[in-house]
């Protein structure tokens, strides 16, 4: 089985179709809002991440929780959407992906978005993670993503928003 799998052509347009319509997808850069939630979310602010002052440590340690949260929320086989917003996407098996940091190990799509918008997202959209690049957070939506989210320490990360 492989980590990631290159979504094709209607793949990727099927899932840009359906994100912009359930989230109203409105990227820019003027301060407004660019999704919309109908269920539970949270939001972590990222200055310490932007401005230089989240070390290695604090980006290993974020990485490992939201990888295994992703695991907690999925089956051993199962695979979830990778997007990274105007560039390729993927399916993503979050439990093929435990070698996180290791220089043979390539994450194609990272969870910090350090210039793009990068989502994960369940298949069906019960659940995922969004980062946003210019309000500097990340959205952690539906109940089942939150809870493993909690559950595993996330208190690096400033909470700054809680929808539940």
């Amino acid at each position: 089985m492989k980590e990631w799998i290159l979504l094709n052509e209607q793949e990727y347009e099927n899932v840009w179709d359906r994100f912009y319509d359930e989230f109203a997808f409105n990227p820019n850069i003027d301060g407004d809002q660019s999704f919309k939630f109908s269920c539970p979310y949270i939001t972590y602010d990222l200055p310490n991440y932007f401005e230089g002052k989240w070390t290695d440590d604090d980006d290993y340690i974020f990485d490992h929780i939201l990888l295994e949260a992703l695991i907690l929320c999925t089956e051993k086989h199962e695979y979830i959407y990778a997007l990274d917003w105007q560039h390729a996407g993927y399916w993503m098996n979050p439990s093929l992906n435990l070698n996180l940091n290791e220089d043979d190990h390539q994450w194609k799509i990272p969870f910090f978005p350090d210039g793009d918008y990068y989502f994960f997202l369940q298949k069906d959209f019960k659940w995922g993670y969004l980062g946003h690049p210019w309000e500097k957070v990340i959205y952690i939506f539906g109940e089942e993503l939150i809870k493993n989210f909690k559950r595993l320490r996330a208190s690096r990360l400033k909470k700054t928003n809680d929808k539940v």
